[in-house]
């Protein structure tokens, strides 16, 4: 039994290692490597994780993540630069700049769930959140935060409501190329919030002003 046992570990610690994952980092800049890893880093410490191994591997899956967006907009870009020196014009150009932007759709649609899924074998639902808070600079919380804050008689489906556009929005702005795409595909759910809770009768206007008022009150700053 005891023998057994000690086998049991044995391939349990075999696994363990074999597991590991590995930083995605071969022929790439090292500065821009080492400038990744240091952001994945920062979204790793704030989840509290005490095992050095599991942080590791959940700092390399987020690393990976960031390389692999690079890779398929890089990929996209080189191919609209072929089409824009080939000399192709008119409806021939338009066609061909259209399937760029397909193919790389079609590289973040296959891609995007692994990522969660990579994550889930080391983190639960709530950390995984956390994650894409991180990678979306908290834009999520705060904005729906901001409207519950602005409009205090929100009902509760209109919560839901804002709550699931906001989810959604940040699954878009996880698979953006940069910061300011990112900020766009919340920007675009944000639009979606006013326009649904203008046609609710709210009058965004004057919520807003008398938000600013409050926030003022408190000594605090938008």
């Amino acid at each position: 039994m005891k023998k057994i046992l000690i086998i049991s570990l044995l391939l349990l610690s075999t696994w363990m290692s074999a597991g590991a994952v590995d930083l995605n980092k071969e022929n790439r800049d090292p500065k821009y490597v080492e400038s990744i890893v240091n952001r994945s880093q920062k979204i790793v410490d704030k989840l509290g994780l005490t095992d050095k191994q599991v942080a590791e591997d959940v700092r390399n899956i987020i690393a990976n993540r960031y390389f692999e967006l690079n890779d398929i907009y890089e990929i996209r870009d080189a191919k609209v630069k072929k089409v824009k020196e080939s000399g192709l014009t008119g409806e021939a150009k338009n066609e061909a700049l259209k399937a760029a932007e397909n193919e790389k759709d079609a590289a973040l649609y296959r891609s995007h769930f692994a990522f969660p899924a990579n994550l889930s074998l080391f983190l639960d639902e709530k950390q995984i959140e956390a994650v894409k808070d991180g990678m979306t600079y908290g834009v999520m919380k705060v904005t729906y935060d901001s409207h519950l804050d602005m409009i205090p008689t929100l009902k509760e489906e209109e919560k839901a409501q804002i709550y699931a556009w906001l989810v959604e929005a940040r699954e878009f702005a996880l698979d953006a190329e940069n910061s300011n795409k990112k900020h766009a595909a919340f920007g675009k759910y944000k639009g979606r919030i006013n326009n649904y809770l203008a046609k609710r009768g709210y009058d965004l206007k004057k919520e807003r002003e008398e938000w600013y008022k409050r926030v003022k009150a408190r000594g605090g700053s938008l």
